[in-house]
């Protein structure tokens, strides 16, 4: 016997009246939507279509991207991976496809797509181009909705995000100091790139000049230093050892990150914050890290790592072990606009880098307020406009990845 769908769909309704102590013909039944429908995707607040990708290369390493809706509405995002613009450029190219012709706001369904489907997951490749879209996405979606992307995250968790600007002598630290930065991240000084096993000398001259940025600075100023990878790692445990009587906000990468056992040790034997994650990407890159607890800061690039979609998954499973993020960017104000939305949606959140406010590329640049924070954005979407007039000069760019040799025999060395 078939069953009647009205009469199942009365029997239910009626079941639901029942349990609320309400008849079904009185003045409180529930509203409509209360029950069960056949569902109809985004068709209940108008349709809308992305009809093309635009990337553009920016002075001095960036990439821009826009995506174009038939609204009217232009996401912005930062499809970065430095040293291969042009290769991000045609994996931008080979998303559009996919793209064009749909709703943007399916935002995590398109990151899903877009990852799955590739087939070969994963990279910096593909995660840096899928990282420019879903910043894009979002910003759309918060534009059409007329509200901040932190609001569609759960925010807000803070009203400023604290940054840090950078320093490399006692002469530097000075200026960042009287700009109102209450903390600033160094390099490890050295005269040539680092060896295997480093000499009394190298790790001397390192150490002292940490210690002039420690005078300059004060007790009061905090000071990270970036090992960039490029000290090895058989020398990175007697700098971090040298450099201790100072207290380093944190040590970043003092080995290769991928190298997540010798990263493990190193951290057990200081008690100095040991960051990590610039070079890896989503959430499953970071599972080892946390699992095996080999930072106690961990690092995710917005530009790299899977955008914000996957930026507050991660943010979310570090929490879990009681770790803040650090997010990673030397790139545009598209890239920051996007840090600092997260930064504003969690609550694990330590410190944003940056290299720029936006000076010369937003028509209303992000502000360094006196207590070394910027405000988040509350404007809809990223919160950010180009400044078109401003970038004409800056279009275009052909930058390279250094590279680096031993200074005895030539041999290639991290940079």
């Amino acid at each position: 016997m078939k069953s009647n769908p009205k009469s199942t769909t009365l029997s239910r309704r009626a079941a639901i009246q029942s349990v609320l102590g309400v008849a079904a013909t009185g003045t409180m039944l529930l509203p409509q939507t209360s029950y069960a429908a056949n569902p109809t995707p985004f068709q209940a607040y108008g349709k809308v279509k992305i009809t093309k990708l635009e990337t553009f290369l920016v002075k001095p390493r960036w990439i821009f991207l826009k995506i174009h809706t038939d609204a009217g509405i232009v996401g912005l995002g930062e499809p970065l991976l430095e040293g291969r613009a042009l290769t991000i450029q045609t994996a931008i190219k080979e998303v559009e496809p996919y793209l064009v012709g749909k709703d943007p706001r399916a935002v995590v369904h398109h990151w899903q797509a877009i990852y799955r489907h590739a087939f070969y997951r994963g990279g910096p490749i593909l995660t840096s181009a899928l990282s420019g879209i879903d910043q894009a996405l979002w910003d759309i979606k918060g534009k059409l909705l007329g509200v901040p992307v932190h609001e569609l995250l759960g925010g807000p968790t803070r009203d400023r995000v604290r940054i840090y600007g950078r320093a490399s002598n006692a002469e530097d630290m000075k200026k960042r100091k009287a700009e109102g930065y209450t903390i600033i991240k160094t390099s490890v000084a050295k005269k040539n790139p680092a060896n295997i096993v480093e000499n009394q000398a190298f790790i001397k001259y390192a150490s002292d000049n940490f210690a002039s940025l420690r005078e300059a600075g004060g007790p009061e100023m905090d000071i990270a230093i970036d090992f960039h990878g490029s000290v090895p790692q058989q020398t990175s445990k007697v700098l971090i050892k040298e450099l201790e009587q100072y207290q380093p906000f944190f040590v970043e990468e003092p080995c290769q990150a991928q190298n997540v056992d010798t990263l493990v040790d190193i951290a057990r034997g200081t008690h100095i914050p040991i960051a990590t994650g610039e070079r890896i990407f989503t959430k499953w890159g970071f599972r080892e890290i946390l699992e095996k607890g080999a930072a106690s800061i961990i690092q995710p690039d917005l530009c790299h790592a899977g955008g914000i979609t996957e930026g507050r998954i991660i943010a979310g499973m570090a929490e879990a072990y009681y770790i803040p993020i650090a997010p990673h960017n030397p790139m545009g104000p598209i890239s920051l606009a996007t840090g600092l939305q997260l930064a504003a949606s969690v609550p694990n959140f330590l410190v944003q880098e940056q290299v720029t406010l936006g000076e010369g590329y937003l028509k209303e640049p992000f502000k360094l307020q006196k207590d070394g924070t910027v405000m988040v954005p509350t404007k809809p979407g990223l919160g950010v406009e180009l400044d078109e007039d401003a970038l004409k000069d800056k279009i275009g760019h052909d930058w390279k990845n250094p590279e680096s040799y031993n200074a005895l025999d030539g041999s290639v060395v991290d940079w």
